[in-house]
């Protein structure tokens, strides 16, 4: 006989079998069903977009679960800085429903790093609580201590657009051989794509053959007029 734990939902406190009851999951802010596969940015055919075109990222594509708006954003913030670290294996839960619907995998997890001196503050790293439930959900070996942000850089989000570029140059350092690999970035939310631009490239220069970035929410409100993604 199957037991059912009951739970309240996490958005709008009803009880519920699981963390989100099944109408909220209904109603969660998803994707535009044309995207571009590399960055996520709307296309109308769901081909690359003109940014990627013209100006190729390092990382090979992106697998978001949800759009980074209402739900979803209150959820991370909540999980991000107020440490409800509970919350972190409903993300994942989350971007493992998107990951089982692709044929795509990877050979090892890589979750987006953080300066000692940001994760003192904070006290854990949202991408590494993250990267543990998918790696053990998926079966996929997580390296955590294989990258790490040697620049203490300013917060993304407090940035004109075009100087998110120069923060972030040169943040990452990694040393762990990965020729031929797979690898997954794991992270909570992307914005431009800048941090995820800067840390695919130090892992090109490992040997990393494809990169992919897997995060939990994709920000899709900002315009910039050189594309979707600063690099």
């Amino acid at each position: 006989m199957q037991i059912f734990t009951r739970k309240n939902c996490v958005l709008c406190g009803t009880a519920a079998n699981q963390d989100v009851c099944n109408p909220c999951m209904t109603h969660l802010p998803q994707l535009p069903d044309n995207h571009c596969p590399i960055c996520l940015w709307p296309v109308p055919t769901a081909e690359i977009c003109g940014a990627c075109l013209k100006k190729p990222p390092a990382f090979t594509r992106t697998i978001a679960a949800l759009r980074y708006t209402f739900p979803i954003d209150a959820l991370i913030q909540s999980f991000k800085y107020q440490a409800n670290l509970a919350i972190a294996p409903i993300l994942a839960d989350l971007l493992i429903k998107k990951l089982t619907a692709i044929e795509t995998r990877a050979d090892v997890i890589i979750p987006m790093p953080l300066h000692p001196i940001r994760l003192r503050e904070r006290g854990f790293n949202q991408a590494m609580e993250i990267s543990r439930y998918i790696s053990k959900h998926m079966g996929i070996m997580i390296l955590p201590d294989s990258c790490s942000r040697i620049k203490h850089t300013l917060p993304q989000t407090g940035l004109p657009w075009k100087d998110r570029q120069k923060n972030i140059h040169k943040a990452f350092s990694c040393k762990i051989d990965l020729s031929g690999k797979h690898v997954a970035v794991v992270d909570d939310v992307m914005t431009t794509g800048a941090t995820l631009n800067e840390l695919a490239k130090t892992l090109h220069q490992q040997g990393a053959a494809e990169i992919s970035n897997w995060v939990v929410a994709r920000t899709l409100s900002e315009v910039h007029q050189t594309g979707p993604y600063a690099v």
